[in-house]
């Protein structure tokens, strides 16, 4: 068998001055190792291999760049608690909902307090993805920790509604960059061959955040009370981040040369303009489909939506979504499938424990520990297909689509398990099978977005994707909560309407279902009568069915998308594979094969 080759020539290999010294150290070929070598890695050699009809393959066993075997295990775990973190902060807010909402008394705008958290970390994941290719990942690393720290402080503290929502948009802000740069990190430090594997473990600290925030925050509310289980996030933030930062070298970097310039000139490279123009879009948009429908903000997000692209292609010197990416459907339509996607899966994650809470009357611990399952399926999803699949840098398109299909058909069962008659260790399966799905998904659709690039524009259309991920959790609140709120609404209003033999609800009622929409936990330990709660309950089934209903026609529509992505490779990248050049400049081969 022949050595690895070298990487062809439209990847742009790290130069000798900037990766061969941890700062002022030398670092010897017993120090400096990718971050996971698989068996046969070795030198790369400058002689062309071609594959797969002609194409020359990337080489699989070189890491772009490489740190010590003590600060990749190092870099791991802190970066796992950082994920943890956030994730938490995503599940664990639903089991904590009905004891905030009643010492704030904000029933009505219960759902926000997990929206604004995700609005906030979606509208900072794409300006993160960027920074980090001027400042240097170790560095928005820190940034992140630190705004994710202050958040948790905030939040802690807070003695209303607006100080609450205003703790949490800090916080989301400190998050948005985790998951970014953790692929960012994964992309730079280890080889194509174990990127699915590494992909897939990013996933499953994850998917253990989500699972066990509603866990521990379910467990713990009664006893430490909500504020403790906020603040206590601060040092452990920060710990970690600080970790982060020690144990990567000052030499890493991703894309550009983040190395490079002035502070100042590294400020004027901020595409400013683009990053509000692009919160502004998301936050209109999101605001207008979350409770009641208002169609100025959303008219007004397609207004910001237009200038946003216009100033990326027209104004911007350092766009947060170069022309490359904007032009590139398969980029483009892969961030939207996965956007519908994700959202779809985030109302399993949201709801499920409000169903085990207020379908059939388990204690919030026991609630929030339905997420484990699902989120198990979920990291072994990944797991299995990074490590048995994708090993190669090619199509994956026909993977992606049969997980799309089989994750809304273990959606569509959701919806008709949602009541307190489906067997429940069925419904544990299900969410189960949902969640081994979602994770092989994920794994798939990155493989194949790095098939569909340039390779110069895989950080970026990395964290764009990942920016899209993000969004999906904010749309899946605000929509989704949209859509159950109205639903659960309408049904409790007309049940307690039934109940009384009257055509209007009095203000008793009235308050009453205002309650049940901010507080789950009050179907059965809310004191209420028998008849009220059967409405109740029958108010939260039907509510759940509306809503598994609608991300299963979701979840179709971008399935859609996700196969016009197709499976070709972009025409600059077919060129370079064809004629690939050795370090002298010679060309290897020319080959006209198909692609």
């Amino acid at each position: 068998m022949p050595p690895p080759i070298t990487p062809s020539s439209h990847i742009a290999p790290p130069s000798d001055d900037s990766f061969s010294r941890d700062d002022d150290a030398t670092l010897t070929n017993n120090e400096d190792t990718p971050l996971l070598r698989s068996e046969g890695s070795g030198p790369p050699s400058s002689s062309g291999t071609y594959q797969n009809g002609g194409v020359d393959e990337d080489d699989l066993d070189v890491a772009k760049q490489s740190v010590s075997r003590g600060r990749a295990v190092a870099i791991v775990l802190s970066v796992y608690v950082l994920i943890f973190l956030q994730a938490s902060n995503m599940s664990g807010i639903t089991m904590a909902q009905s004891t905030i909402a009643a010492d704030l008394d904000a029933y009505e705008n219960a759902m926000w307090f997990t929206t604004s958290f995700l609005v906030a970390l979606s509208c900072a994941a794409p300006l993160t993805g960027k920074l980090a290719s001027i400042f240097s990942p170790r560095a928005m690393v820190l940034a992140s920790a630190l705004f994710f720290a202050a958040g948790c402080l905030l939040t802690s503290q807070a003695r209303s509604f607006a100080a609450f929502v205003a703790g949490r948009v800090v916080t989301g802000v400190g998050g948005g960059g985790t998951m970014v740069l953790a692929l960012i990190l994964v992309l730079e430090l280890t080889t194509k061959r174990r990127r699915g594997l590494f992909v897939g473990l990013v996933n499953a600290g994850f998917t253990t955040g989500v699972s066990l925030g509603a866990v521990v925050f379910g467990g713990l509310i009664s006893t430490t009370g909500w504020r403790a289980l906020f603040w206590i996030q601060a040092p452990i933030s920060l710990v970690a981040g600080l970790a982060v930062y020690l144990s990567i070298p000052g030499r890493l970097t991703s894309g550009h040369d983040a190395k490079g310039g002035s502070l100042g000139a590294k400020l004027k490279r901020i595409d400013y303009l683009g990053a509000v123009l692009l919160a502004a879009t998301v936050v209109l948009f999101l605001f207008g489909l979350s409770g009641k429908i208002q169609p100025i903000p959303l008219g007004a997000s397609l207004g910001t939506l237009a200038i946003f692209v216009l100033v990326e292609k027209h104004v911007a010197a350092d766009p947060i979504v170069p022309l490359e990416v904007l032009q590139n459907r398969g980029a483009l339509l892969s961030c939207l499938a996965q956007l519908g996607f994700m959202a779809s899966r985030w109302t399993v994650l949201f709801y499920t424990p409000i169903a085990a809470l207020a379908v059939r009357g388990f204690a919030p611990a026991v609630s929030g520990s339905i997420l484990i399952p699902t989120n198990f399926g979920f990291g072994l999803g990944g797991l299995l297909v990074g490590w048995l699949h994708v090993r190669r840098a090619g199509s994956f398109w026909g993977p992606s689509l049969i997980c799309f299909g089989l994750f809304a058909i273990s959606l569509l069962a959701l919806s008709f398990a949602s009541s307190p008659d489906f067997p429940f260790p069925l419904y544990i399966l299900l969410v189960f099978i949902n969640g081994l799905f979602t994770g092989g998904a994920l794994n798939y659709t990155l493989a194949h977005v790095l098939h569909l690039t340039l390779p110069d524009t895989h950080y970026v259309a990395t964290s764009l994707l990942g920016t899209f991920r993000g969004f999906s959790g904010s749309f899946g609140s605000a929509i989704g909560g949209g859509i159950f709120t109205r639903t659960l609404r309408a049904t409790l209003e007309d049940g307690l309407k039934a109940i009384d033999g009257s055509g209007e609800l009095g203000k008793d009622r009235e308050e009453l279902v205002r309650k049940l929409i901010g507080s789950p936990a009050l179907v059965y330990n809310g004191g209420l009568a028998h008849d009220e709660q059967e409405v109740a309950v029958r108010g939260y089934v039907a509510a759940l069915k509306v809503l598994f209903q609608a991300a299963v026609v979701l979840t179709l529509i971008v399935a859609v998308l996700q196969a016009g992505t197709g499976w070709e490779l972009p025409v600059s990248k077919k060129r370079d594979q064809r004629t690939p050049r050795d370090d002298d400049g010679v060309v290897g081969r020319e080959d006209d094969a198909d692609v």
